[in-house]
């Protein structure tokens, strides 16, 4: 499991548009990296649009933002556009990077046991460490959260 001060795994996706983006391609730079379970579901709707919105403010600040889950570079397409979504959303078909990053979890749901995403946020500084984690997350408060967070 990850924490505060690990370094965060290295990884290469593909985002919405096919391009492949690499974690290493912002070394220098905070990235923010949200992991949610599935395009175009209300939380994750809700939460991809609060990061859109509010991307100016990160954006000022030099803060790349990332979302990933293991929907496909099409369905991200999708979603972006039916959404105006400014945000690059991954593709991790394979759960490679969830598992990584710990947020690949067994769940249930109407007492059914399945695995998927832990909704999740992580802090990754200039340097390539883990500066904060945002574990369970609340979609109702998160952007709040993580825009007061960088507020300080």
């Amino acid at each position: 499991m990850l924490d505060i001060g690990s370094k965060a795994p290295l990884f290469s996706l593909q985002n919405q548009n096919g391009d492949t983006v690499n974690l290493s391609d912002f070394d220098g730079k905070k990235v923010i990296l949200f992991f949610y379970p599935k395009d175009d579901t209300p939380g994750c709707t809700r939460e991809a649009i609060g990061f859109s919105e509010n991307k100016l403010f990160f954006d000022n600040k030099n803060i790349i933002i990332l979302g990933i889950s293991k929907d496909s570079v099409n369905s991200h397409f999708k979603f972006c556009n039916k959404h105006n979504l400014t945000v690059n959303l991954l593709s991790d078909p394979e759960v490679d990077v969830n598992q990584q990053y710990g947020v690949w979890k067994e769940k249930s749901m109407y007492g059914k046991t399945y695995f998927g995403t832990e909704r999740s946020t992580f802090v990754i500084d200039e340097s390539g460490s883990i500066e904060n984690i945002w574990r369970k997350v609340k979609v109702s408060t998160h952007i709040e959260d993580v825009i007061s967070y960088f507020s300080k």
